[in-house]
């Protein structure tokens, strides 16, 4: 297992999460291009991380 790349996809996974928070705040505003923009970072993002996390600890 590589440190840095696990260490990669917890960043990832705090970018995402910090995207949900923004997903959050744009529906309360109602602002749908913005929803439309957190919510594919948070879906890229969330996957990415997921992946990269779970490849390091179970396939590695």
């Amino acid at each position: 297992m590589e440190v840095g790349e696990f260490v990669f996809g917890i960043m990832m996974l705090v970018v995402a999460v910090l995207s949900a928070f923004a997903l959050v705040r744009e529906l309360k505003r109602r602002n749908f291009f913005a929803v439309l923009f957190a919510g594919a970072s948070l879906a890229l993002f969330g996957w990415y991380s997921v992946m990269t996390i779970f490849s390091q600890l179970f396939l590695a």
